[in-house]
């Protein structure tokens, strides 16, 4: 019997997916307990218009990205910290700071679990921070940090 997944089971299929299975697990057990409904044509045109939805929102999804990645690429950060001898920063400068300035100063906000910093920042000078904004656009961001 043909099924459409309505939740993802383990070891069966995901939600949306179309799959074959026996007639008595569909029966006795899928269709029951809501995790998938009979394939009719349908619910398989309804399936494929919530895909194609679906696909639209990714789409657009990356394209914000993509225009906030440019938009990104043009700011040049910058950061007081205290400093001592040598350009050595007193504490350090974290993801948090900079998405907290990001949204002060430039009111763009960014998640600081975006923000992909190995290390700290613990110099003064100009830093290039990868930002990763969607699965396949990481920008770019320069951060100034000058002495306070």
């Amino acid at each position: 019997m043909r099924v459409i997944f309505l939740k993802d089971v383990k070891g069966q299929g995901k939600k949306g997916e179309m799959k074959e299975v026996a007639e008595g697990y569909a029966v006795n057990f899928l269709i029951p307990r809501g995790v998938a409904a009979p394939a009719t044509e349908g619910k398989q045109k309804q399936l494929q218009e919530l895909n194609q939805a679906e696909q639209k929102r990714k789409d657009r999804e990356e394209d914000d990205a993509r225009k906030l990645a440019t938009k990104l690429e043009g700011i040049t950060l910058a950061i007081k910290a205290k400093s001592g001898e040598g350009g050595r920063l007193f504490g350090s400068i974290t993801t948090k700071h900079i998405a907290d300035q990001l949204a002060a100063s430039q009111k763009i906000v960014i998640d600081k679990r975006k923000i992909v910093l190995d290390d700290p920042i613990r110099t003064l000078g100009v830093t290039e921070v990868p930002i990763k904004l969607h699965h396949d656009v990481t920008a770019k961001l320069k951060v100034q940090v000058t002495e306070q």
